[in-house]
């Protein structure tokens, strides 16, 4: 299921940019699909994720001891490090989040528990396994936090990064972090 979650971005900048070429007509049409499934294949999260998964199927246990300080140790300081910076920017950003009114706060809090919920409740139908069960809500539930603002930046360049980063970043992460994922594991039991 982490692989799957890595895998996921890809499709989602697709869908995100099918679906403003179809609901926003006066977007500019210069970015056409070509670039914007270069710039998801190229993007630099996606393929250090995709890399990382391919490192991981090709490296043995011996060899992978090799990179553990990097792997373990160092990457909670570069996750914190990540983390402080995209908190940094939900709280600059997040006068512009207010003044798009009460429903982007009512979505950005009802759709991920809808969604987490909901196929936390149906999964049972694909898998029998708790953990592959709640790991499949968890992102059902989530929203990128990654290469997908980066690309819809390029998609859609006159979006307002104020409305859908402290949406991701100040309600939807800490709302599934607080209230959701204890739902979703208490309804996939």
């Amino acid at each position: 299921m982490i692989a799957v979650m890595a895998l996921m971005e890809f499709p989602a900048i697709i869908m995100g940019f099918v679906l403003i070429n179809k609901y926003d007509k006066a977007r500019d049409r210069s970015v056409n699909l070509g670039a914007i499934l270069k710039h998801a294949i190229s993007n630099g999260s996606v393929l250090m994720i995709v890399g990382s998964l391919i490192i991981g199927i090709v490296a043995d246990s011996k060899q992978a001891e090799g990179i553990k300080p990097f792997t373990t140790d160092i990457f909670k300081g570069f996750l914190a490090i990540f983390l402080l910076e995209m908190g940094m920017i939900t709280v600059k950003r997040f006068s512009s989040f207010r003044k798009h009114g009460l429903f982007v706060f009512l979505f950005a809090i009802l759709m991920p528990l809808f969604n987490g919920c909901a196929v936390a409740l149906l999964s049972h139908f694909i898998s029998d396994v708790t953990g592959t069960r709640f790991i499949f809500a968890i992102l059902a539930a989530s929203a990128s936090y990654i290469a997908v603002p980066a690309a819809m930046r390029l998609a859609a360049p006159d979006s307002d990064p104020g409305l859908y980063i402290p949406m991701a970043l100040g309600v939807t992460f800490p709302l599934n972090i607080t209230i959701g994922f204890p739902l979703y594991y208490l309804l996939v039991q």
